[in-house]
Parts: C-alpha cells; structure tokens; sequence
C-alpha cells in the first residue's frame, strides 16, 4: 500500500500562486491549508450583496471599514474572501495587510447554495480563529443567523456559543454599539 499525502499551502504560497496566474479561471480561497474553488454567485445572492453594503456604507460612514467579498487573514493557512466584513476603522484602509480576526467586527456570507458549507466549515474556521461575530444571510430560508462568542467543546470542535435568529423585516444591533441594521429591503 502506498501513503498517499495531501500538500496544504501557507498564505505565501497562496499569493504567489495567484501572482503567477493559477487563479484566473475564478476566485479560490484558502481554508486549512487547502484550495476551495468558490461557486458562481446566482442574482439572489449579488443583490442581497449589493443592498447589504450599500446599506452598511451609509450607516457606519467613517466609523467602521466595509468591505464586500475582500479577503481576510484568519492564520497562516487560511485566508478566506467572505462576502461582507465589518472591520475597525483604518486609515490606511488594510494597505498594510488583509484584516485579522481581531480587526472584524462582523464577518457575513451570503448562502444560497452554499449554506451547509458555511453553516459548517465555515463556522468552524471562523469560531476557531476567534471571529467575534459571524451572520449568514440565509436565503434559502429568507432569515439572518447571528453567531457569537466563539467557543472550543471538549471534542476539539470549534463553533459558537449564541444563534439568534432575525426575520427580513427585523432590526439587529451591530456589535460596535449604538448601530442598528434594518434589514427591511436586504433580502431579494
């Protein structure tokens, strides 16, 4: 029998394969080490994006950093480009480098397809890099689920501590205090 090893790629490797080109069939993003291919994104999906960054621009102005489908640095192995993060305010604009998870204030995904992978890898990887704050915006179900307080259980698996569940017609407070999302309109 023959051992068969995967190769994992650190964030480096991962930039430079994207220097190089490997990428422009489409986005790909870096999860544990492996290389995801992300799926096509339906109207649904692009307009819920589109009304969700508009309406959060307006909101915060100058008090946070919107940032649609950009990528953020969880660790040297993942490296992943939610659809939507609420990142602290910097001048610079992340120039120096993508945000941490210590810089999110929210990090959002968009889920039609893709829900079982977000609502499950996706969670995992953002409760273990300790992401405060993780909403999907569910649209197979037309609802927001709000994850907070990252936690460890005593398996070793990472996830969240609190769900909370908003309808489209609802208002949910954003982390940072004193800002409250509408989410009338949001929803295709």
């Amino acid at each position: 029998m023959v051992a068969v090893s995967v190769k994992r790629f650190t964030t480096d490797e991962f930039h430079r394969l994207g220097e190089l080109g490997f990428f422009d069939n489409g986005p790909v993003e870096l999860i544990r080490g492996e290389l995801i291919e992300m799926s096509p994104k339906r109207t649904p999906h692009s307009v819920c994006n589109t009304r969700l960054v508009k309406r959060l621009i307006l909101l915060l102005g100058e008090r946070a950093t919107v940032r649609g489908q950009e990528p953020i640095t969880l660790s040297d192995l993942s490296e992943p480009s939610p659809d939507v993060v609420i990142a602290k305010y910097r001048q610079d604009d992340y120039l120096a480098g993508h945000p941490g998870p210590e810089d999110c204030w929210v990090v959002m995904e968009i889920s039609d397809s893709t829900l079982g992978y977000d609502r499950s890898k996706k969670l995992s990887l953002y409760g273990e890099s300790g992401v405060g704050h993780y909403w999907i915006f569910n649209l197979v179900n037309r609802q927001l689920e709000v994850y907070r307080e990252p936690y460890e259980d005593n398996q070793g698996d990472y996830g969240y501590r609190q769900k909370l569940t908003y309808l489209p017609t609802e208002k949910v407070e954003l982390p940072m205090g004193d800002c409250v999302l509408d989410l009338d309109g949001i929803f295709p």
